[in-house]
């Protein structure tokens, strides 16, 4: 990924702040939904960016990495120097008006470096809640520079500070920076005591009431619950409604017969038409499965995500099962990283670098490597189980959990190092407002569309040349011990085990269309379950934890998928001739 440049104009603006203060709002209201996401050269950091118009200026905005400190303790904070060090037309500094001291220590550290900086105090209406009262005018003047109240989830600001960043750009050129001096925490305390002023007190109010009794074992553990519950509930009854009302017959009766009917008239009979619209005809099943069978139940899950991120319940949930956690050897800010694999393993892998330890992050990127399905792979298991058999969806699962806990257990007493508890931030809980959860659920649809998609029909492709040309044969009978011996499957069966490097719901979906009994439905399922990581993942890991980890992860995943798989059918047939 190539560094971060200045756009077309010459223009380049930075959003720094601390991290959950509310800059990645601010900066989707500027740039709209046309935003890219980038890795930082030579780190592990992503970044997000997109270009702005600004009056006449077309600037690419850059929302940094949140950090706390410019004190390059972390890769986080290395980032934020060196994009500051590219001296920048213009830089907006959010501040936390919840947390201000620690917001102005920040700030302080970013106007020695003798840039144009805008300050913004973001979340200004949780400083009015709690009855106190932000001095602007004072603020700015021992910043000596504009300070702009703003409200991002409502709104409220943004107007303001779009029209200031375009009279920052039409000003005199940078400065240039300056030597730097110390900047200390007394300092920000004094600026923070001249500023703030209490005019009522505050009482506690009916949301900090449920945000404290949240976190409590009781009634923590039954409002966790009843979240997890209502998760599970829109996932699959809004992602089952969007399949059978909306997307089935949108793409089933619509755009497929009008694909078909398309390639019959100018793909003369033969190979390559069987290939394109055959029996694994990847412009058939390719757009069928990705689009009909995954895509509704990944949107349900990413509607749900995105209501608990954004309303802050999430590192609640982390700190109400600290103590459970505790039990496998992890701290409670792992559960956030866990709850993503269920989205996506990818941003899971990465969101472990916020845990404490290296153990942590080995433990929990294996634990979503091997037992926490994708959304797309959920989808897929829902598609292939909940018309046949309730009972067996909720056995793969169980074998998910069970596999979870059994991992975390075992890695706890095998993998070395300490096992340090996690310090987690607890935002304020908040209603999410549904344009800021639309437009998030839109990024994240057209990064499964661009990122998943292609890939599906990349793999129904394989699968269609392999079906076609007879070589599915050949591969069914070259694995037919494992297959058809130890997991009782048919030798076609082979396909979708060698699809799942492409994509984890590849090795589920074939299987829709075969003709298997419940058992080997659920056979299948949970091999599917265990199985390789996909290409992208595994690319992922070995990024992070270098290749040695990536290949045991591929060998350990290998060997257990195929291990429980074969138990579970012996178990089965054992139990049917009983």
């Amino acid at each position: 990924m190539p560094e971060p440049s200045h756009s077309s104009s010459g223009k380049l603006i930075l959003l720094i702040g601390p991290p959950n203060v509310g800059k990645s709002v601010i900066f989707s209201e500027m740039s709209g939904m046309d935003v890219a996401m980038a890795n930082y050269p030579g780190t592990t950091v992503d970044y997000t960016e997109g270009e702005v118009l600004f009056g006449p200026h077309r600037a690419l905005v850059i929302d940094v990495p949140g950090t706390y400190t410019l004190e390059a303790s972390n890769e986080a904070e290395e980032v934020a120097i060196q994009m500051l060090d590219r001296e920048p037309d213009l830089v907006v500094c959010v501040l936390d008006a919840a947390n201000l001291e620690s917001s102005i220590y920040l700030a302080l550290q970013v106007l020695e470096r003798r840039l144009p900086t805008l300050i913004a105090v973001n979340r200004i209406d949780l400083l009015r809640e709690r009855g106190l009262q932000l001095d602007t005018d004072a603020l700015s003047r021992a910043l000596g520079t504009d300070v702009l109240r703003t409200a991002a989830v409502a709104g409220e600001g943004l107007d303001t500070l779009h029209s200031t960043i375009c009279s920052a750009l039409d000003g005199p050129e940078r400065s240039t920076p300056s030597s730097k001096t110390d900047v200390s925490w007394t300092e920000a305390e004094g600026i923070h005591r001249c500023v703030i002023t209490r005019l009522r007190q505050s009482g506690v109010t009916r949301r900090d009431l449920i945000g404290d009794a949240s976190m409590r074992p009781w009634p923590g553990v039954l409002v966790a619950c009843g979240v997890l519950v209502a998760v599970f509930a829109t996932v699959v009854g809004l992602g089952m409604a969007l399949r059978r009302f909306v997307l089935l017959p949108v793409f089933t009766g619509l755009i497929i017969p009008q694909i078909v009917s398309l390639i019959q008239e100018i793909v003369p009979s033969g190979l390559l038409q069987n290939i394109m619209i055959g029996e694994y005809g990847f412009l058939t099943k390719g757009v069928e499965w990705p689009f009909t069978l995954v895509m509704p139940y990944v949107l349900s899950f990413y509607l749900a995500l995105c209501f608990l991120e954004d309303s802050g319940y999430l590192p609640r949930l982390g700190v109400m099962l600290d103590g459970l956690l505790g039990k496998i050897g992890l701290s409670g800010a792992g559960i956030i990283p866990l709850l993503l694999g269920y989205g996506c393993g990818i941003p899971a892998i990465m969101s472990t670098r916020a845990l404490s330890s290296h153990k942590h992050r080995l433990t929990v990127s294996l634990m979503v490597s091997l037992s926490i399905p994708c959304m797309a792979q959920t989808g897929a298991f829902i598609s292939l189980l909940a018309a046949r058999s309730i009972g067996a969806l909720s056995f793969v699962a169980a074998i998910s959990i069970s596999a979870l806990a059994i991992t975390g257990l075992l890695l706890g007493r095998i993998l070395p190092g300490q096992s340090s508890p996690t310090l987690m931030e607890i935002p304020d809980l908040l209603l999410p407002r549904p344009v800021v959860l639309g437009k998030k659920l839109w990024v994240r649809t057209k990064h499964y569309i661009k990122d998943a998609v292609p890939a599906v029909v990349g793999g129904v492709a394989v699968a269609a040349v392999l079906y076609e040309t007879g070589l599915m044969i050949y591969l069914g009978a070259l694995l037919r011990p494992v297959v058809a011996g130890w997991l009782q499957l048919p030798e076609e069966a082979a396909v979708p085990i060698l699809l799942g490097i492409f994509r984890r719901e590849l090795t589920v979906l074939p299987l829709l269309d075969m003709n298997l009994t419940t058992l080997q439905l659920t056979v299948g399922s949970v091999v599917a379950l265990f199985y390789v990581p996909c290409v992208a993942m595994v690319a992922v890991l070995m990024r992070e934890f270098g290749a040695r980890f990536a290949l045991a992860t591929l060998v350990i995943t290998t060997i257990f998928a195929f291990l429980v798989g074969g138990i579970v059918a012996r178990a089965g047939l054992l139990l049917l001739t009983i």
